[in-house]
């Protein structure tokens, strides 16, 4: 299942997530600040290393930066990782 780790006030991720739930893809929300520090170190490494970026998404083993929402760069990416 896509994972969509968030920020409870971070527009994009809920711009993100309102585009997945309009096309019914299964998705689970996981906010980042609740997440165990190994899952944190992974996604600051996904996004460069420096910090965490959100929306991050991980989809069986693959990962996506966070960056700023754009429906058609996900649809893209989701459609190349076989999501849709």
């Amino acid at each position: 299942m896509l994972k969509v780790y968030y920020w409870n006030v971070c527009p994009h991720c809920h711009k993100a997530m309102e585009f997945l739930k309009s096309r019914n893809i299964p998705f689970e929300a996981l906010d980042i600040e609740k997440q165990p520090e190994d899952v944190v170190k992974k996604i600051v490494e996904v996004n460069g290393g420096d910090d965490w970026v959100v929306p991050t998404m991980e989809y069986n083993g693959k990962w996506r930066p966070g960056q700023v929402f754009d429906a058609g760069k996900l649809e893209a990416d989701l459609k190349a990782w076989g999501v849709i």
